[in-house]
């Protein structure tokens, strides 16, 4: 077995249906549910030229973040809602 890490980052959570729709319906670390959804940001092309901070949601994103855009600290807070 791995390490044991004892960070509550590392501690796997299971996303919720809407945010498996983008991360998988495993249950891993927020640090990697972080990567997933910034890797689906950039391959989407979902940030806003003129304000890269802005994260405009698609039809996939739109449920996990419950607006049309928002920053990258309100996406943390919204992504945090759909981790158990």
């Amino acid at each position: 077995m791995a390490k044991k890490a004892n960070s509550a980052f590392m501690k796997p959570m299971q996303p919720s249906e809407e945010l498996a729709e983008i991360v998988g319906s495993k249950a891993i670390p927020r640090t990697e549910v972080t990567k997933k959804i910034w890797a689906y940001i950039k391959k989407h092309k979902l940030q806003n030229p003129k304000n890269r901070r802005e994260i405009i949601a698609d039809d996939k994103l739109q449920p996990v973040f419950r607006a049309k855009k928002l920053n990258m600290f309100e996406m943390t807070k919204a992504v945090n809602k759909h981790l158990s």
